[in-house]
């Protein structure tokens, strides 16, 4: 198994009937947390787990996985976090799709062959943001858009960025 792929942690009970929140880490929830899916757990005592129901109730995933029957049980699974393996995605066939396990540790370097540092983690927020490790210290935080990074390369093991001017200069918050 490759290192796991988390799709969401379990939040408090919802309800006595053994339904959890589920704080979604992924962009199919629909999918992830479908009647009959199975998903590995962390801690792995936890599980597997399987999705009996689940429901969006005010913007908010509701899911009741099977055996869990009051919210005792529901209690107990709190914080577990939920895992799949990335070789069980499919692939989308888009060629600009990564996932984010795919860039952590990539080599940055611009276009012009300065090394940068590397990719340390990627933030989801209104935009994908790379947080990229200076090689002298420090990190950038760099939009993952076309523009900016005009190649990513997961086999070669690098990240290709055409910065704009000011995008990495050092500066003191």
């Amino acid at each position: 198994m490759s290192e796991p792929l988390v799709v969401g942690r379990i939040g408090r009970p919802h309800g006595i009937r053994g339904e959890n929140t589920i704080d979604v880490r992924t962009d199919d929830p629909d999918a992830r947390f479908a009647a009959g899916a199975q998903l590995a757990t962390d801690p792995a005592a936890a599980g597997p787990l399987t999705v009996e129901r689940a429901r969006w109730h005010s913007g908010r995933l509701l899911v009741r996985f099977a055996g869990i029957g009051d919210r005792d049980a529901a209690d107990a699974l709190r914080g577990t976090w939920l895992v799949v393996d990335p070789d069980d995605i499919p692939s989308s066939g888009d060629p600009d799709d990564f996932h984010d396990q795919e860039l952590v540790g990539l080599a940055v370097v611009t276009t012009a062959g300065d090394e940068i540092g590397t990719v340390a983690e990627i933030r989801h927020h209104g935009q994908d943001l790379l947080v990229v490790r200076r090689t002298g210290g420090g990190e950038a935080l760099v939009p993952f858009v076309a523009a900016l990074v005009p190649e990513v390369d997961v086999p070669g093991g690098r990240l290709v960025l055409d910065p704009p001017p000011g995008l990495l200069d050092d500066t003191e918050p």
